[in-house]
């Protein structure tokens, strides 16, 4: 079974990481779909986010990066793929993600979404944390790979 894992991933963090991780075990392939979309203000550009994922997801053989824009249904249809992957750190997270699966369903009855629950040691990890405390200074090394923790750090020096 094929399943698409979509996200921002503004950066990706070793939340994002878990999910895709054991999603490679229980999976045959998990194609993680950065969505790009032009309303939405990030840090990393589509090309940085992607380039990001490809180096820390090499090690799987059952992992493929790409981007998508527009509704996700549609490109759920282009990769003939019908079951999405979504993480859930909270209640909040849950509201949102059973709306957006319901949507979903309405748009494209063949849709499937399976939730992910966050191990209790990421459940209150997110990329804009990630940026927010590097944006600081913190120590931001026990969210996010090296590679990642580095290119944050760089892109900050930009802004």
């Amino acid at each position: 079974m094929v399943v698409i894992y979509p996200g921002s991933f503004d950066p990706v963090t070793y939340g994002h990481l878990d999910i895709i991780d054991r999603c490679s075990k229980k999976f045959d392939k998990i194609v993680v779909s950065v969505l790009n979309n032009k309303s939405k203000k990030n840090l990393f550009t589509i090309e940085e986010r992607v380039k990001l994922l490809e180096k820390v997801l090499e090690k799987y053989d059952n992992v493929e990066v790409d981007t998508f824009s527009g509704l996700l249904v549609d490109y759920a249809k282009e990769k003939n793929c019908t079951t999405m992957i979504r993480g859930l750190r909270a209640v909040s997270d849950f509201e949102y993600e059973m709306q957006m699966a319901l949507v979903n369903k309405k748009l494209e009855e063949e849709i499937e979404t399976f939730f992910m629950v966050a191990r209790g040691k990421y459940a209150y990890l997110s990329s804009s944390i990630v940026k927010e405390v590097a944006m600081f200074g913190g120590n931001i090394s026990c969210f996010v790979p090296e590679i990642v923790e580095i290119a944050l750090k760089e892109k900050i020096k930009e802004v």
